[in-house]
């Protein structure tokens, strides 16, 4: 099969494509013929070293997966051959996604939302587990609550849009101008601008100065240690992002605030939330541009450009039938 080899850590053009051998499930697992993935800010930290104690070299990484079943191993019963699933792979634990295939233990994988592509799917599955680990099983956002995500014309924060307002929230978000159609389309009630306003005093200003009952930090640096300043008494911030500076804990005490960090586990649980919440039309992944397997170097360049026109998702073709079928949907 072929795959993008990361030989060295460094910049984009660390990938090699090459001819490896396909691997074969062993007891529990199953191999994937892998359709499409996608490119998270983490697949661009593992390439340049960020994780270099975790990641023996050379090594295939990457983190997401929609395909199909090819077969299975000793002792799997969930699925057969043919079967389409997605899935993000064990972060640090093995083999990545880019490859034309894959082999993961059945128990983290998912059966793909039938209204989604291979693209979709690619996308959706590492954002939507840490959009919902953080929105669900760490603050708890309840219907009635006030949420301010940052970033949500990105990969996470559109996913995390659209789930918050599926529970039943007001969602403020922060985008630039050009975004605020795209924002509004998914689900926010109030857009901000954060490069022509101060986001802190728009909050308070369009809060009567009550502030947010969570905020959904996935820019980290200022916009994190600036988020106890927009919370209401009892808010939450949860961040997605490694701490790199001093937080304002003294403006958190003072509103008896709770602070929380996820870095997304795998498991089924959460892609038949994410499923369900697919399958009944409030939420979709929005894939802003499409690359083929052979042009990773070319996809994470773009990512980590700022401002770099894509809303959503870099999603991979790793089959090419993959991106011919999302533009016949």
């Amino acid at each position: 099969m072929k795959a993008q080899i990361l030989k060295s850590f460094g910049g984009p053009e660390a990938f090699e494509l090459q001819d490896v051998a396909k691997p074969v499930p062993q007891a529990g697992q199953v191999l994937v013929r892998v359709h499409a993935t996608s490119i998270n800010p983490l697949d661009y930290q593992v390439r340049r070293g960020d994780y270099s104690d975790l990641v023996p070299l050379p090594a295939i990484t990457g983190h997401d997966v929609s395909g199909v079943v090819e077969s299975v191993g000793p002792g799997v019963t969930s699925f057969v051959p043919g079967d389409e699933v997605w899935y993000t792979p064990q972060i640090f634990d093995g083999d990545g996604s880019y490859a034309e295939y894959h082999v993961a233990s059945e128990n983290i994988i998912g059966r793909k939302p039938s209204s989604l592509n291979h693209l979709e799917a690619a996308s959706l599955s590492l954002v939507g587990g840490t959009a919902w680990e953080a929105l669900i099983g760490r603050v708890a956002l309840r219907v009635g609550e006030s949420i301010l995500v940052h970033g949500g014309a990105g990969g996470v924060g559109h996913v995390a849009i659209q789930i918050a307002k599926a529970i039943g929230a007001k969602v403020f978000t922060t985008v630039r101008e050009e975004n605020f159609e795209f924002a509004r389309s998914i689900g926010a009630d109030v857009v901000i601008d954060y490069t022509k306003e101060d986001y802190a005093s728009a909050i308070l200003r369009e809060t009567d100065g009550q502030g947010v009952d969570v905020v959904f930090d996935t820019l980290g640096g200022d916009t994190l240690s600036r988020s106890p300043d927009v919370l209401a008494q009892l808010g939450r911030v949860v961040s997605i992002v490694d701490i790199a500076q001093p937080q304002n804990l003294i403006e958190a005490w003072g509103k008896n605030a709770s602070f929380h960090f996820v870095f997304t586990r795998q498991n089924r649980g959460k892609l038949d939330e994410l499923s369900t919440l697919v399958e009944r039309g409030q939420l979709r992944p929005h894939v802003g541009a499409v690359y083929s397997l052979e042009d990773i170097s070319r996809a994470h360049a773009r990512l980590e450009t700022r401002n770099n026109g894509v809303r959503g998702k870099i999603a991979i073709a790793v089959d090419p039938s993959a991106h011919r079928a999302s533009q016949d949907s």
